[in-house]
């Protein structure tokens, strides 16, 4: 009996368990293809690493952890013949995780690795012959970023001793604020103007108008300003001798030694970030904007105020990033625009980016872009260049309406109270940066209860308000 019994449990197992796992099997795929018809997808921590510069697939990512992008950013096939593209594709393939595994973490924090890597594979793009002729035919301009775009280390001939730029000597608490300004050489009035107006450093009183805690907020305040190198034959004249001076007397002063152009921009954000990274721990907030902007010190003071609190609460200061946001734009193929790029040098739309002369983000963030950068290939347009490094980061600029890049829309700048709804507006002249800081002080018990632009016109109103005669531009 013991034996037929033996017998009989090994022929049912011969038989179930098949069926057992072809039924599981069954299962499993009717699951996937349920999951696969409604949308769904896994969840993303479970196919992401944790690390905050992890790689990321365009075109792929639809969670509402992500920001949404075109399909058509960040082309994967390099055969297209844009230069950029095919440059970048090399790099992102480098760093993915997927295809090697083995290398991803160690080349992620190794630096020179990065510097190899983007030296090397320049040299194989740019060395075939397809690329030389496509070369020839671009605007001159184009060809003298492209022969140098792989160089990002440069010697500095002035900056700041060991600080974070001018500030107060005995501050209390870290700086709220850095105000990195992009500059020239020869725009020694656009300095001048910052420093007397919107650019004062050391304690900053911001008033929190229409708060319900009241009072006033404040925060200390930094500055720098970020320059390159002018030719001395061009300008006829060697300044150098002169900008060391200022240099000395202001202490605000980072120079670089690469040729001060429009496409040689992104060096600055580039240069920048690193400089950040080493001199800047502590410091919250940074603004990067251009030396014709007029900046409300005052709203931007008490508006980080309050970020820093909020976004402290939620743990989101690092990817925090407000401007004004351009979003899925296509570059300029207008050959005569001081923007354009040929479609032989990148192709696809750009990722959304914070532009036109201003934007505020946090330190967390500038230091996260000093790492991510070293892995985007250098673009012509800042802007986007920092849009793009925004992406590999899965972050994304946030607009605010009081970014006015663009200006005053119809006649909002002859209200009297106009210049106190704002954090920033682009552009203004030394001499009306000036006329306008003392505008604000004039004007500011008649616009106390005044509050920063939104998309709520009404909010911004106040009673009886006076016109304001605005000097011409």
């Amino acid at each position: 009996m013991a034996r037929i019994y033996c017998h009989l449990r090994r022929v049912l197992i011969c038989v179930c368990t098949p069926c057992i796992v072809v039924a599981l099997m069954f299962l499993y795929i009717t699951v996937m293809m349920c999951m696969a018809m409604t949308g769904k997808r896994m969840p993303l921590g479970l196919i992401h690493p944790v690390e905050n510069n992890h790689f990321v697939a365009s075109g792929t990512i639809t969670n509402k952890s992500f920001a949404r992008y075109p399909e058509t950013f960040w082309e994967i096939n390099p055969h297209k013949g844009a230069f950029w593209n095919q440059l970048q594709v090399v790099v992102d393939r480098a760093f993915n995780p997927i295809l090697r595994p083995n290398m991803f973490k160690r080349v992620s924090e190794n630096s020179m690795f990065h510097k190899s890597l983007l030296r090397r594979h320049f040299s194989q793009v740019i060395d075939s012959d397809s690329t030389r002729r496509k070369f020839e035919k671009l605007p001159q301009q184009l060809q003298d970023f492209m022969s140098h775009m792989q160089k990002r280390e440069y010697p500095t001939l002035n900056q700041p001793g060991g600080v974070c730029g001018a500030g107060a000597n005995y501050e209390k608490e870290p700086p709220l604020l850095l105000l990195a300004i992009k500059t020239t050489v020869l725009n020694f009035k656009n300095r001048q103007a910052i420093r007397k107006t919107w650019g004062q450093v050391g304690w900053i009183a911001g008033q929190k108008r229409n708060s319900s805690r009241g009072g006033e907020s404040g925060g200390y305040v930094r500055r720098v300003f970020l320059l390159g190198k002018e030719d001395p034959e061009e300008l006829g004249v060697d300044v150098s001798k002169l900008l060391r001076l200022e240099s000395e007397q202001y202490g605000d002063i980072i120079q670089w030694d690469f040729k001060d152009t429009f496409f040689n921009l992104t060096l600055k954000d580039v240069l920048f970030w690193s400089w950040f990274s080493r001199f800047c721990n502590h410091t919250h907030f940074v603004f990067k904007g251009d030396d014709d902007v007029f900046v409300n010190t005052l709203n931007m003071i008490a508006f980080l105020q309050d970020q820093l609190e909020m976004q402290q609460e939620n743990k989101t200061l690092q990817d925090f990033m407000v401007g004004d946001v351009i979003g899925a734009a296509l570059p300029s193929r207008v050959n005569k625009s001081k923007y354009f790029i040929p479609d032989s040098f990148y192709k696809g739309f750009y990722p959304s980016y914070a532009g036109g002369g201003g934007v505020v983000y946090s330190g967390l963030l500038a230091k996260r872009l000093h790492n991510i950068s070293r892995r985007v290939q250098l673009f012509p347009i800042d802007d986007v260049y920092v849009g793009m490094c925004m992406f590999r980061l899965n972050a994304h600029p946030v607009y605010h309406p009081a970014f006015l890049t663009f200006d005053f829309p119809s006649k909002e700048e002859e209200e009297m109270c106009s210049y106190h709804t704002i954090l920033l507006v682009h552009k203004r002249s030394p001499n009306q940066v000036v006329e306008l800081w003392a505008h604000m002080k004039n004007t500011q018990t008649q616009c106390w209860n005044v509050t920063l632009r939104d998309t709520n016109k009404g909010k911004n109103k106040v009673k009886n308000k006076p016109k304001l005669i605005v000097p011409p531009k």
